[in-house]
């Protein structure tokens, strides 16, 4: 692709959140999202196949859709109340549509389903961003209007992409169908402690993104896409294997390392506004989610394939090469937790 027009790209991408997250106004905030939306459709068909396309084509219906709904939801509160921003006396409806079209667009269930089958299709730097900073738009809109929405159903579709996220991942073996469950799981914390905390949903959303991009950097420096390819790294790079198991392990929220955290916090701000069973039913699911986790890295690292004597020697053979940046993000990720006294505070 045309330099020129890569750089076009980024800067539209990175725009259109940034319009989102700094307007009031609510057709600002759905001009934002369109940015955002019309910007990434050329990184995802920039692969020329038919799995790509496909990629594009569910990404753009789905997103379309959930633009539409979310404008229709704006135009009728502005001819109710005559303003551009949701209000107290904004009819229950409008703010249905407005959180089932947000919905669709982070990916949370019921309104999942494009999301493994898009990252699937797609190269890996272009499911970075579809994972990570094209999620900050529509969440800042949900930050914004957290206490006009029904809490039941919030507290509903949150405990359900929990389980999807945690259900869906257990029989996958390609990494970034993995990564796109963990988004789900991911995205139904963040929506359980919106209702009662906001500012924990934005702790975990910077900790999801810390955790996902050396993740899918570590992804990106063999190409490692299946259990079968990443299950080779140890031959080529040992230390990348090891950082990329602590990062998965963090992913899963294990104790002591830094995904543990928000878990841990919002577990606690759930306890004390008396969520028992929704509390109950999220660490369970957890669980399952560390599971799989657990059960990739038993698989990656702990057990050796049939190989020959020159290939298990190929990492003092080779020359090394991997982006530097891997390391720091990594102790990052999984070392953080020592700060959450301040973090609370």
């Amino acid at each position: 692709m045309n330099p020129i027009t890569l750089i076009i790209i980024y800067f539209t991408i990175l725009l259109g959140p940034a319009i989102t997250m700094s307007s009031s106004n609510l057709l600002l905030m759905w001009v934002g999202l369109e940015l955002s939306l019309l910007a990434i459709i050329p990184l995802l068909i920039n692969k020329k196949n038919p799995r790509s396309t496909e990629a594009a084509t569910k990404y753009f219906v789905t997103q379309a859709t959930a633009s539409m709904i979310i404008l229709l939801a704006i135009i009728l509160n502005y001819k109710q109340l005559g303003t551009w921003m949701f209000q107290q006396q904004t009819n229950d409806l409008i703010l249905m549509m407005t959180l089932i079209s947000l919905s669709m667009k982070l990916g949370i269930a019921p309104f999942h389903h494009w999301l493994p089958e898009v990252t699937q299709g797609i190269e890996l730097h272009t499911g970075l961003i579809l994972l990570t900073w094209q999620k900050i738009a529509p969440l800042s809109i949900l930050f914004q209007i957290y206490n006009l929405l029904n809490t039941t159903i919030t507290l509903s579709m949150a405990i359900m992409s929990i389980f999807i996220g945690a259900w869906g991942g257990l029989n996958q073996t390609q990494m970034r169908k993995i990564m796109a469950y963990s988004s789900i799981a991911h995205m139904g914390w963040m929506l359980a402690i919106i209702p009662f905390n906001p500012s924990l949903t934005l702790l975990n959303l910077i900790i999801y993104i810390l955790l996902t991009i050396p993740m899918f950097m570590a992804m990106m420096t063999y190409s490692s896409t299946t259990i079968n390819s990443i299950s080779l790294m140890w031959n080529k790079t040992p230390m990348l294997m090891t950082m990329t198991s602590s990062i998965l392990l963090s992913l899963g929220g294990l104790p002591p390392l830094t995904g543990f955290l928000p878990k841990w916090i919002i577990i606690t701000e759930l306890l004390n506004n008396n969520c028992f069973i929704l509390t109950t039913t999220m660490a369970m699911m957890a669980l399952l989610n560390l599971f799989f986790y657990t059960r990739l890295i038993y698989s990656t690292s702990l057990t050796t394939f049939p190989t020959n004597n020159n290939l298990k020697m190929l990492s003092h053979l080779t020359n090394q090469k991997y982006n530097f940046t891997i390391p720091l993000l990594t102790i990052t990720s999984t070392l953080t937790l020592p700060l959450s006294p301040q973090l609370i505070m």
